[in-house]
């Protein structure tokens, strides 16, 4: 083959190998650790989050905290450790937690005589390390309320909580993973439903408008319901794989956890009656959904507002004699910039100043996913100018914008960005929502197709798919054992689903059928 052939055949460069095609799962895994966001910690199961990893969660913390304070919550702090006396009174919810749960038994150490250490006191009850607070808030929220009065008691509290997983995935599924959780009690059965629905747009919102993640919003069926609820709601974001990801949940969890707590209040008129109670949280899940969501075979896109800087602005500092006068040059344009706003914060804006090689530089940047890169030197000095790049176009992509348009420009730069990132996510997932009404065909939509060599799974497969639906449990569970594929939701209506509030047949059973469900294999 001729060198000129070869050169037109060959795979072009990516930073990320494996690419999303070849092996998505491995290539999400490269993406963490090329963008830096976090690493495997020496405790199975648990990660390292790395600063730019964190820095995300911070902004998607001082987002949804302002969000929740808008709508009249307070946040709080209670104890990692949960008593199992606490659980044990809500049997649904401990018999969902059990297998998940870190239990401690013994409160201090003791020499073992042979140079090592050994476990010396055991507790009188063990400690369940907390993996969702009902329980302990519950008999918290029983000593705070006493009236109607004290109704609605709205809180929430910023926390990590351990889920003992057996397969883990960094951001996905760890055993420790950060979190908010919300717990509400209400006088009224109606207050407590609208505050359950009322955080789930709240949720929605967020990934939609901050994400850049197009979510469904819906209702899970009895089979995925949380242990203890009464109903529980989601969003669901659809991966360029075309898996789900449930992001966030909220549940209406009636008076069951009163009850079990004895939450109970006074009335108007002196009655004592039970609580009704909702909880609802999101967690550091959302950040793999991010990468999942935009990045490319490149690294990660951020979307700008949850990047953790939304500029860098790289110096060419080949010259001595230039050098000092380069960077005095960009430090004014840092400060010119950060007086500017976006989404009603100053601009973040990095300056790179290592001793590195301006290409390899940039590819970091770009793997980080950092929005803009603008690049200047001696030549850019002279024209007042900035040559810069923007992430969700291609690397080569640059092009040089007068210094002060390019201010002058930033906030509807990073707004165009933004909404770009989000109409691309949504023209993905609108394209691969699926219309399907008999058996079979759910069937090979959800079953890979085979390579040429007759073994091999095609890497990418099926979607979303729309179909009727019975609502029996053991149906359900019986497509899960055979594909992998469960409801993800009862959609809520208008959203301009395909045939969504449709009545139809179910066509695994050939009952009524109300409307149609979204399934999907998921994370």
């Amino acid at each position: 083959m001729s060198a000129q052939k070869q050169k037109q055949t060959s795979k072009p460069k990516t930073a990320i190998e494996p690419t999303r095609e070849e092996n998505y799962a491995e290539w999400y895994q490269q993406v963490v650790k090329a963008a830096e966001m976090a690493e495997t910690s020496a405790v199975r199961g648990c990660m390292v989050i790395k600063p730019w990893g964190y820095a995300v969660w911070e902004n998607i913390q001082r987002g949804l905290d302002d969000m929740f304070k808008a709508t009249g919550h307070q946040n709080a702090y209670f104890p990692l450790f949960i008593p199992l006396s606490y659980l044990e009174k809500e049997a649904e919810h401990v018999d969902g937690f059990a297998k998940e749960c870190a239990v401690v038994t013994h409160h201090r150490l003791e020499a073992d005589g042979e140079g090592g250490l050994k476990p010396a006191g055991e507790l009188e009850e063990p400690l369940v390390v907390r993996p969702t607070s009902e329980t302990i808030i519950g008999a918290t929220f029983a000593k705070w309320i006493e009236s109607w009065r004290d109704l609605p008691l709205l809180i929430n509290q910023w926390a990590n909580v351990v889920r003992w997983e057996m397969r883990t995935r960094l951001f996905l599924r760890t055993a420790e993973f950060l979190w908010q959780e919300g717990h509400t009690a209400h006088a009224t059965k109606e207050e407590a439903v609208e505050e359950t629905l009322k955080m789930l747009e709240v949720y929605r919102d967020f990934a939609t408008n901050w994400l850049a993640i197009p979510v469904l919003t819906g209702e899970k069926t009895e089979g995925e319901r949380f242990p203890g609820a009464e109903n529980t709601y989601c969003i669901e974001g659809m991966m360029q794989d075309r898996k789900a990801l449930q992001a966030g949940t909220s549940h209406f969890l009636g008076q069951n956890f009163s009850k079990a707590q004895e939450i109970t209040f006074a009335d108007q008129d002196t009655n004592i009656q039970h609580a009704w109670t909702t909880s609802w949280g999101v967690s550091t899940r959302l950040i793999g959904g991010l990468i999942m969501t935009h990045g490319d075979d490149d690294g990660m896109i951020m979307p700008p507002r949850v990047a953790p800087s939304h500029i860098v602005i790289l110096p060419v500092l080949h010259k001595e004699e230039t050098r000092d006068a380069v960077l005095a040059y960009c430090e004014q344009l840092a400060e010119d910039l950060r007086a500017q706003s976006y989404d009603g914060r100053p601009v973040r804006v990095e300056i790179d100043k290592r001793d590195l090689r301006g290409g390899e530089k940039s590819w970091q940047w770009i793997k980080r996913g950092i929005p803009l890169r603008a690049e200047v030197g001696p030549r850019d000095m002279e024209n007042d100018a900035v040559f810069v790049g923007r992430r969700d176009r291609g690397h080569k992509e640059k092009e040089t914008i007068a210094r002060q348009d390019f201010i002058d420009g930033i906030e509807s730069l990073l707004t165009e960005m933004q909404d770009a990132m989000l109409a691309k996510a949504t023209a993905h997932r609108d394209e691969n929502i699926t219309v399907i009404d008999s058996k079979d065909e759910f069937y090979a939509y959800f079953t890979p197709e085979r390579e040429g060599d007759g073994k091999t799974p095609a890497p990418i497969h099926g979607g979303f798919a729309m179909t009727h639906f019975s609502g029996d449990v053991d149906l359900e569970e019986q497509i899960k054992k055979d594909l992998a594929v469960t409801v993800r939701c009862i959609p809520t209506e208008g959203q301009g689903l395909p045939g969504q509030d449709e009545p139809g047949t179910c066509p695994f059973t050939g009952k009524p059928s109300a409307g149609r469900v979204v399934w999907a294999k998921s994370y």
